[in-house]
């Protein structure tokens, strides 16, 4: 019995989210734990969520989630970003709001790296004149 799945990837930071997208009540599972119990903050919560609400599909689909790297921030965002490619795939038609809510579009801000010299990319140590 092959049951429809929608599947999307997506990236914020360090993190990557492979998204699977499954008919059903609306139950969202991170890395095999309820939502509630794998981002602290509701706040996030809501960002995971955000897809739906633009879409109007709150409550139609199941949510699988594995996610890897980076923290809390970056794999909410990652997972929103995977959660709206998946549900472009599940209709095109949601293209328009998911574009104008910018949720597809990749969010490439990421660590600086070190300089050398430096503390940290761009932290130097306190000058003294003597």
């Amino acid at each position: 019995m092959a049951t429809v799945q929608y599947s999307g990837t997506g990236r914020r930071k360090n993190s990557v989210a492979r998204v699977r997208l499954v008919p059903g009540n609306g139950k969202v599972t991170m890395n095999g734990k309820d939502i509630t119990e794998y981002v602290p903050f509701a706040n996030l919560r809501e960002v995971v969520m955000q897809p739906f609400a633009v879409t109007e599909t709150s409550g139609n689909y199941d949510v699988l989630v594995n996610v890897n790297g980076g923290g809390f921030s970056g794999q909410a965002g990652a997972t929103r970003h995977g959660i709206a490619r998946a549900l472009l795939t599940v209709d095109p038609d949601f293209r328009g709001p998911l574009k104008r809510a910018g949720l597809l579009t990749r969010d490439a801000r990421i660590k600086e790296r070190k300089k050398p010299g430096l503390k940290k990319a761009r932290k130097a140590s306190q000058f003294s004149k003597r």
